[in-house]
């Protein structure tokens, strides 16, 4: 694998690039992709435009979003699941989108003014350090993205701290159910692709454990196979360039062990 500022600048300019129109976010067509990960047809008419095809499940199922609360949605992307959330906290709620993405962020922006988003704000940073502040928030959603951090410690921690003492998490990722073929872990665009960054599903809630959450919860598991062609930059495309590079056994191997998951936590009362 490439050093980690190199890794981090091929996923920025992939989603850049996506943003620009000069490439889809998948092989799947998005409207199609939909179902498959949890979101209805009226979500993808609602969300309008900033619905590019990303992602791997729809995190705001079953996270009890209500009226009134502040969400706070890593990765936001061109805002998808930021309008969805939008809709469902009201006028009175709060919705702010994080990303590391100027051009994802101008998309973003674009698409709340058109959308009449008042209370919707995007901000520039980094999911390892929320341009956040402490305690502020109610809900933390994320949708295909903490896979693609290189330090998903500090990614935890950060949810805790701008979480509110009783707020939660509701994550949708790819989580791995066994190690990936080393040198299937070790391509880059494998890493891009929300694949080789993918943590076992035991680190993964013993991350959360660690950064202090509580009530930790799986309450949907899938198989990620279905997803792959929305993963990979270019698609199917992209697939099969992988099976050439490192054969159909061993790319067959990456892909069974792949789970598209939805993971809750809860913030302790008791905790600042």
């Amino acid at each position: 694998m490439t050093g980690k500022a190199a890794i981090t600048d091929a996923v920025r300019e992939r989603y850049g690039s996506i943003a620009r129109g000069e490439r889809s976010g998948c092989g799947c067509s998005p409207s199609a992709e939909a179902p498959a990960i949890g979101y209805s047809k009226e979500d993808v008419a609602a969300a309008g435009v900033a619905n590019l095809g990303l992602g791997c499940g729809n995190p705001l199922a079953l996270s009890g979003i209500e009226p009134g609360m502040t969400v706070l949605d890593l990765g936001s992307g061109a805002g998808f699941d930021a309008f969805l959330a939008w809709r469902r906290v009201g006028p009175q709620g709060r919705v702010i989108g994080v990303d590391m993405t100027d051009d994802m962020l101008a998309l973003a922006r674009q698409n709340a003014r058109q959308l009449g988003a008042a209370n919707v704000e995007f901000r520039k940073g980094s999911i390892e350090q929320l341009p956040v502040e402490d305690a502020s928030v109610d809900l933390v959603i994320s949708n295909c993205v903490l896979n693609l951090s290189l330090d998903k410690a500090s990614v935890f921690r950060e949810i805790h701290r701008v979480l509110k003492p009783g707020g939660r998490f509701a994550l949708s990722d790819i989580v791995l159910l066994r190690p990936l073929p080393a040198s299937i872990a070790a391509d880059l665009q494998s890493y891009v692709g929300c694949v080789a960054g993918a943590s076992l599903l035991s680190d993964y809630l013993s991350l959360a454990f660690a950064a202090g959450f509580t009530e930790l919860a799986a309450p949907q598991i899938t198989d990620g196979r279905a997803l792959a062609c929305s993963l990979f930059p270019g698609g199917s495309s992209d697939l099969a360039g992988l099976g050439a590079r490192y054969g159909e056994e061993l790319l067959g191997q990456a892909l069974r062990a792949l789970l598209s998951a939805k993971i809750h936590g809860r913030k302790p009362l008791n905790q600042q």
